[in-house]
Parts: structure tokens; sequence; C-alpha cells
């Protein structure tokens, strides 16, 4: 069989990723963003491009690169073993799989730990103005997606049970999220540029998803059979919605000019 061209933001031609059965996807909309985040988001979908354009010229692909040398791949095994730190940013990620979402090869998991919680000018935890953080308190940012090729095809966000995770609300979650930032070479310098560059490019998606998450978690808890909403193993993921950088950079470029501003108003 022969096999389709890569698509510009790579997998194959004319693939097209499904939401999981019974999750919604948020409306997402890249109205109204400052000059500044418009020019960010397109620096990171180029980024986003090189990084897999680098890999794709060696024949790999960021999943393939990430599991590169480890031999078996086991279902819900970490990759690579003990997570990717960033101890200045408290960025954090791996990879795994486990069954659940269609056409999926397997997920990233991105967090924010330690240090990546301290409110802006403060030794304090975002969310609690009385308590330091440390290197145990863990938070979800979003899961990442990606097809049997190795490109990424969604996002989504999950209960606190999934990742164990310490819980921070969305409105102080959207405070920290441009802090995710792999800044060194371990396990793979390609791979860590490559998914700091998808947070920033895809930030008004992972906003929606928290939003979303912390609204269906809220709307599970006014159900009369659920005694902890965050521990309910029946509510897993929150939210998905497909991604593609192609398709980002295009809206992006048909709503801003060059320098960030509203078209509507550059005319």
């Amino acid at each position: 069989m022969t096999e389709a061209a890569p698509s510009p933001s790579g997998g194959k031609a004319g693939f097209q990723p499904v939401a999981p059965v019974g999750v919604s996807e948020p409306e997402v909309t890249l109205a109204g963003l400052a000059p500044e985040a418009v020019v960010a988001m397109r620096e990171a979908a180029l980024e986003v491009a090189e990084c897999q354009r680098v890999l794709t010229k060696a024949g790999l692909n960021v999943v393939g690169e990430l599991l590169r040398g480890h031999g078996t791949f086991y279902e819900d095994d970490h990759y690579p073993t003990g997570d990717v730190f960033d101890g200045e940013t408290g960025s954090q990620y791996y990879y795994h799989a486990h069954r659940g979402i269609e056409l999926e090869h397997g997920h990233f998991h991105t967090f924010l730990r330690g240090r990546g919680l301290l409110r802006d000018g403060a030794d304090t935890v975002a969310a609690d103005a009385d308590r330091v953080p440390d290197d145990g308190d863990l938070v979800h940012l979003v899961g990442v997606s990606m097809d049997p090729w190795g490109f990424p095809m969604g996002m989504f966000a999950t209960n606190q049970w999934v990742t164990g995770e310490s819980w921070l609300p969305a409105t102080e979650l959207e405070a920290l999220l441009g802090r995710f930032s792999i800044d060194h070479a371990w396990p793979s310098w390609p791979v860590n540029r490559w998914i700091t560059a998808l947070m920033a490019l895809f930030r008004p998606q992972v906003r929606a998803l928290l939003a979303q998450r912390d609204q269906v978690v809220a709307d599970w808890s006014d159900r009369d059979d659920v005694v902890d909403a965050l521990q309910d193993t029946r509510l897993e993921l929150t939210g998905w919605i497909a991604i593609d950088a192609a398709a980002q950079m295009a809206r992006l470029d048909a709503a801003y000019d060059e320098v960030g501003r509203p078209r509507s108003q550059s005319r």
C-alpha cells in the first residue's frame, strides 16, 4: 500500500483525529490576543516546525527520538524513566501510553512543580498565600496526544485523581502557563524545545481546556451520586481538542498582521 504524504504539521494527509467518546471539546477563540502574544505564538510555531524538520531529516519524529534506546515500549511506564524536569523553571513532562484515546500512540503529560508554582513576586504557592511550595507540589497542565506517526494530534485535560496532582483552579493556572519551559538538553534537546514551543503555540487551547475542566468538575460535583468529584474515577478526561500547528498559524495570519495587530484595525 502506498504511504500518504506527510501533512504540513506531520502525520498523514487526511488523517482526522477524533475526540474520545463522551468527552466534549471546548470553544477556542484567538480573538483579543495582545500583539506580543501573537508574536510569541508565531515564534513558537516556527520553533515547533524547526524541531520537527531536523528530526524528520534524520528519519526520526518526536516520539521516536524520546523513546530511542529504551527497547520495548511498555504501556503505563513513564518515558524517560524519572520524567524530564527543569529545576530552574519547575517544568516537568513524561510520555506514556494506555488505552483510552482512539488512534493515539501515546501522550505527554505536562506539569509545573515546586518553584514553577510561585506567585509573582512572592515565595508562596499561587493559590495559597501562606504555603511555600516544594518539589512535592505537582500541578498538571494538559496532556498532548500523539498520532501513530509521532506528531501531535490533540490536547486534553484531566481530573485530579488521574495524575495525583495538587489541584489549582484554572484562574490561578492561567497566570503560570508562561513558565512552562524545559531549558536543557536531556534526554533530547529538540524534544524539549518542541514541547516548550508547543505549549506556547497552543496556549489559548490550554486555557480553554483548563476552564472547561473546572466547569466539568463543578457540574459533576452537583450529581447526587458523587461524594468527591476530584477523586471519582468515573470522571477521567474533562475535555479534549484537536490541534494542528499549521492550522493554528493560518488562523493567526488570518486575524492578525505582521506585528500582531488585528487586521480589522490595521487597514
